[in-house]
């Protein structure tokens, strides 16, 4: 595993160092030939035979040791896609009708796919960035509280269709009303994290992920790094999300063309979204979504993609 996740971030270290000498404008240019790319990729994953199943979730292709994940590139190209849309309608935005409605059309159309898999942290992840690019862009707030309502009873939906996120959400509110199912993987996080001193047990001592902690080196890896490193090590992830959060909205701040500040905007956001996530399941402050920690958590798609 340690090899391979290697091999991951040295190919990813080069990946970034080409990819900061592309001209963002080319990712304008061909934008719908990307988002057509990850729409065919995230249909091809849903059939059997050519996606993976791993955990009750069809949401990989398996190319040899390593994984890929078409929603780590959906959110790329989605957050590509809009930017150079609401440049172009800049415009028409107070138009709901004829300018959002269409492009919410395909968010939802992604939404769906990736609900499919099932991956609801995912879906989450990507309707929340974007439609954080859709608020900064000027679309007006009424428009965001009709979409709040519709967003709840989505839910209420995707609930009565599968109630075992109901379960999630009862063991989020009491894990120990069901302390050996549902509420398991919560209480043993809660074991890792509360005990922890100001230094922890120390690197690679964790007791929880050796017995106790479920999936300890992707979803739950903060509460590992809490139990190894304490109070220090907490507080350092965080203070490292939250520089890079301040960094995002600089560079966006500072750009005079608006594709370039959604982009910019939207990728940086999609990242401390999922990270702010991440550390809310973690800590039982939101009920179990199944997003990684981007940077920290052992995933190959995860960590090209970011």
């Amino acid at each position: 595993m340690y090899l391979i996740i290697m091999m991951i971030f040295i190919i990813s270290f080069l990946c970034m160092l080409i990819v900061k000498k592309i001209d963002y404008n080319l990712y304008k240019k061909h934008s719908n030939k990307i988002l057509l790319l990850s729409l065919i990729l995230l249909i091809l994953v849903l059939i059997p035979g050519i996606g993976t199943l791993r955990n009750g979730s069809r949401s990989w292709f398996k190319i040899g040791p390593f994984g890929l994940q078409p929603s780590e590139i959906a959110k790329v190209s989605l957050i590509i896609f809009l930017s150079k849309y609401l440049e172009k309608n800049q415009n028409n935005l107070s138009n709901i009708k004829k300018s959002i409605l269409p492009v919410l059309g395909i968010i939802f159309l992604f939404f769906g796919l990736i609900m499919l898999e099932p991956d609801f942290g995912t879906g989450m992840v990507i309707v929340l960035s974007l439609m954080l690019i859709l608020f900064i862009s000027g679309v007006k707030i009424k428009f965001f509280a009709s979409l709040g309502i519709l967003g709840i009873l989505g839910i209420a939906g995707l609930i009565i269709i599968a109630p075992y996120r109901l379960k999630r959400i009862i063991s989020f509110l009491n894990p120990w009303s069901d302390p050996l199912g549902s509420g398991y993987q919560i209480i043993q996080s809660l074991y890792a994290i509360g005990p922890a001193s100001l230094l922890g047990l120390g690197f690679g001592k964790s007791i929880q992920k050796q017995f106790y902690l479920p999936e300890p080196q992707t979803d739950f890896i903060f509460a590992i790094i809490c139990e190894e490193f304490g109070i220090v090590g907490a507080i350092s992830v965080i203070v490292l999300f939250i520089s890079l959060f301040y960094i995002i909205l600089k560079i966006s701040l500072k750009q005079s063309n608006l594709f370039a500040k959604y982009l910019s905007f939207g990728l940086g956001m999609q990242i401390i979204l999922q990270g702010a996530l991440n550390l809310c399941v973690v800590t039982s402050l939101i009920p179990v979504t199944g997003v990684t920690l981007p940077f920290f958590s052992y995933g190959g798609s995860s960590l090209l993609v970011s």
